[in-house]
């Protein structure tokens, strides 16, 4: 504890793992309920937690709101936007404000009506030491120590897999080795959140790490209540918004029999919710008419509360009929999936398309392939500044049969996404197999239980309708939970009602070999390891269930990529040669594109990505890349085009913009008399690069590629090296070899008229390589 004139600042410290954290207090917003900072390395997120003081009006809920505020300064950015400051909250920043929320929210009383707002912003963030989880532990100190009504704390831990071991608390460089990535909050007692990507973890493994998970929070949850004994501020009173006893039992009363016969009798949701509507309906004018007697305002019975009260009824007879009876609300047992339905190619020309249902939930994913710099530039704290894997998520009014206006994605829609889309990341081939950008796009058409998972399936049937190489097919399923006393009821693929009811949301994605994604959220305290071990076996038989029906459908990802996706070409050149492709201003790779008609996408390590619907277009532009960017390689053969013809040889274009020379004696595996006897201008000649000197100039053979011999060997029979030798004789006659020598060259193919000019330049004014004498040197 130190103090100054900023106030007394308190200072506490936990270890969780093999990590240290610092929490402290005292120093920032005197004025909030609670206010802490949590640092790790050079991490550091603030949190505080205010409530009003008076409850919102008018409201049958609990108004809490976590929000994550992502300041780039944390990080020493300024924001790329146009205003240079940070406006609504990215995508990331929402899921972490979700992660946090989730299990602080159970632990608040159920009749609390004062607003309680929740902030947490990050401070500093070192690259290293993610928020996430410090967040929820920021959050709940700072509701502990305040005077919020709460029954914490909690505390909050990253799990990871490294090289077959389960690591606490990984650093953002370890998790890039980790085959999985859980994150786990809990009580002393339980675990009450979960979220979790992973590559086809086993169920073992995954109990072993979140009971891992749970036995590394607890220190810091003993940390925070020492704060609470220490400096906690005594908690407020408030308004109780309990139902009113008498009227719920005298409602009860009334209906329970009839809620009992409609919950046993009407099987499909709409008949029980106009069933239950009619009985409302009866109720709320029996009370109405009762009031009309009553003079006296105060006396009159709420008919919101009658609602309320009908709704309770509901609430228990269904929980007791599934616990007691062992009976869903569907008339399934615990272990029953809904029926099955998929399709593939729904909708002609997007590139793919899957349709999947399980009960009355339906979802439509569209798959669009792109190319790399489609990819979605990231402006967040996280050391990630691009994603070539998207998935957006829509859930329309119409899909439950109502209406809202349209304004955008909600909190709950980016999160369903962003879980559909860890389900299936780590199947996702990788950017040197399959170098597109892949956006999906999920349709909710109907709902009733679990469209995320819906989700995941009708991506998976999209993608691999798209031709998009998957790793392995994912599925998932949504697990529930009834706990009524003693008596425990887990249930496979909850629809809507079971979920509103029930005490736990548990969803499961997988392939047949492990699990891909993991999300939980409760309403209770917590639950057991026994439970989650239920829960994840019953959810690996349902998944495989699943995966049967989609493969019936479509056994594996289609060979071909859609007519109507880009055809993406890769190439690689020298990194040195990236600044000559672009050219000045990016006028050089502009060019390209408006000459070909394709797009070219450059990275820093020099693969360069040409994309086109156009095969020829396509071609035209890696011609060009090569031209600008590739160097001639000695011993490759290349198919080029006859551009000059000199007495001496024939220039050959073997690459866009690059050109070299094909002596007379390299033409052909026989004398030739005349270039022109042997090629013409524009013909199509294959030959091999025997040579480039100093100054960049390449020599050419045709020969070498007719006789198959190697560039050393081409070499040594070039005339420009020696004049008889092997191929004097009868060919070379008294001219000394194939074209070297005789009384004009011996063995420099030099003779009276070569001399120092001869031999190697192939002799006297017009010879050889350099194009000889008045005729040659600069020419070539």
């Amino acid at each position: 504890m130190t103090e100054n004139g900023m106030g007394i600042n308190h200072r506490y410290t936990a270890r969780v793992g093999n990590r240290e954290l610092v929490i402290e207090t005292g120093r920032l917003a005197e004025q909030a309920g609670g206010a802490v900072t949590v640092t790790e390395g050079d991490t550091m997120i603030f949190a505080t937690a205010t409530m009003s003081k008076k409850p919102r009006e008018g409201i049958d809920f609990f108004p809490l709101s976590v929000d994550y505020e992502e300041k780039l300064y944390a990080a020493g950015r300024i924001p790329g936007s146009f205003f240079r400051r940070e406006g609504k909250p990215s995508d990331q920043a929402i899921l972490v404000g979700r992660v946090i929320d989730r299990p602080l929210r159970p632990l608040f009383p159920k009749d609390l009506r004062n607003e309680v707002q929740v902030i947490l912003t990050a401070f500093s963030h070192d690259q290293e030491h993610q928020v996430d989880m410090l967040g929820i532990i920021a959050a709940s100190t700072a509701v502990m120590i305040s005077d919020i009504p709460w029954e914490g704390p909690v505390g909050a831990v990253r799990i990871g897999l490294i090289d077959g071991e389960l690591v606490v608390n990984p650093t953002i460089s370890e998790m890039e080795n980790s085959i999985l990535d859980l994150r786990v909050a809990g009580t002393e007692d339980a675990i009450n959140m979960v979220e979790c990507g992973a590559t086809e973890v086993d169920e073992e493994t995954m109990l072993r790490a979140l009971t891992l998970a749970h036995e590394s929070i607890q220190e810091v949850i003993a940390v925070q209540k020492r704060m609470r004994d220490e400096i906690g501020k005594a908690k407020a009173a408030y308004t109780s918004f309990k139902l009113d006893e008498a009227l719920a039992a005298e409602v009860a009363a009334k209906v329970r029999d009839r809620v009992r016969q409609i919950v046993v009798e009407k099987t499909d949701r709409d008949g029980r919710n106009e069933a239950i509507d009619a009985l409302r309906d009866e109720l709320t004018a029996e009370y109405e008419a009762r009031n009309k007697t009553i003079a006296d305002p105060d006396q009159q019975i709420a008919v919101k509360a009658v609602g309320e009260a009908l709704e309770t009824v509901l609430k228990e007879e269904v929980r007791r009929r599934i616990v007691e009876d062992g009976v869903r609300p569907d008339g399934r047992d615990y272990l029953t999936i809904r029926p099955l339905a998929a399709e593939v190619r729904v909708i002609p020309r997007v590139h793919g398309s899957g349709l999947f249902k399980r009960g009355q939930t339906q979802v439509m994913t569209i798959t669009t392939l792109g190319t790399p710099g489609d990819a979605q530039e990231l402006d967040g704290l996280s050391p990630e500044d691009a994603k070539r894997y998207l998935h957006h998520y829509n859930f329309p009014p119409y899909s439950t049969g109502e209406t809202w206006p349209l304004r955008g994605p909600k909190r709950r829609e980016i999160g369903h996404g962003a879980l559909a889309e860890t389900a299936l990341r780590s199947m996702i081939p990788p950017e040197d197999e399959f170098p597109y950008t892949i956006r999906l796009v999920s349709e909710v058409l109907s709902s009733n239980g679990s469209t995320s998972m819906g989700s995941v399936c009708a991506s998976t049937l999209s993608l691999m309708d798209a031709g998009v190489p998957l790793i392995r097919p994912v599925a998932g399923i949504a697990m529930g939970l009834i706990k009524e006393g003693d008596k425990v009821a887990v249930l496979t693929d909850i629809q809507g009602l079971e979920d509103h009811l029930g005490d736990m949301d548990f969803k499961v994605a997988g392939t047949e070999r492990g699990i891909t994604a993991l999300q939980m959220d409760i309403k209770i305290k917590g639950v057991t390891e026994q439970v989650m071990r239920q829960a994840l076996a019953q959810a690996r038989d349902a998944r495989l269930q699943i995966l049967k029906v989609m493969l019936n459908v479509l056994p594996a990802p289609r060979p071909e990529l859609s007519e109507y996706a880009p055809r993406i070409t890769t190439v690689k050149i020298n990194p040195e040669k990236i600044g000559a492709l672009i050219g000045p201003g990016g006028k050089n790779v502009r060019a390209i594109q408006e000459r070909s008609g394709a797009k070219i996408d450059i990275q820093e390590d020099g693969t360069v990505f040409v994309s086109s619907i156009n095969a020829a277009a396509a071609q035209q532009a890696v011609d060009e890349i090569r031209g600008l960017t590739e160097d001639a390689e000695v011993g490759r053969i290349y198919t080029g085009r006859v551009t000059r013809i000199e007495p001496y040889g024939a220039f050959v274009e073997f690459l866009p913009g690059k050109e070299g020379m094909v002596h007379i004696s390299q033409l052909a595996d026989y004398r030739v008399e005349s270039v022109e006897s042997e090629v013409a201008l524009g013909d199509e000649i294959m030959v091999m690069v025997t040579d480039v000197d100093d100054g960049g100039k390449v020599r050419l053979s045709r020969q070498a590629v007719l006789e198959g011999w190697t560039a050393e060997e081409a070499r040594s029979r070039d005339s420009r090296r020696g004049g008889g030798g092997n191929r004097g004789g009868d060919r070379g006659g008294d001219r000394g070899g194939y074209r070297g020598g005789g009384d004009r060259g011996g063995n420099r193919g030099g003779g009276d008229r070569g001399g120092d000019r001869g031999g190697y330049r192939g002799g006297g004014d017009r010879g050889g390589y350099r194009g000889g004498g008045d005729r040659g040197g600069d020419r070539h």
